[in-house]
């Protein structure tokens, strides 16, 4: 453990191993968690090209496959009326 904080309103506690992987876990407003993780620095290296082929159908006038803003027949689904409703998705 690097620190703990017992805040009554935001309780905290962060953690680290030998190899500098880090965690932090807090408890913010409403209950809200947070959980981040840090990884420590990586050595550049070269990375080979996929040897397959993407499986998933593309739009034929797309380059690649769609970003998370953009909707995919095959990536995107869909809300229901519930979670609309609830505000969630």
């Amino acid at each position: 453990m690097t620190a703990i904080n017992n805040d009554v309103d935001v309780p905290a506690i962060y953690a680290r191993t030998e190899d500098g992987f880090q965690v932090g876990l807090i408890v913010a407003d409403k209950g809200q968690v947070h959980f981040d993780v840090i990884s420590p620095c990586v050595r550049y290296s070269e990375v080979a090209d996929s040897v397959s082929q993407a499986t998933a159908p593309l739009d034929p006038e797309a380059e690649f496959i769609p970003r998370p803003n953009i909707h995919s027949d095959f990536w995107s689904a869909e809300a229901s009326e519930a979670g609309v409703a609830s505000g969630g998705e």
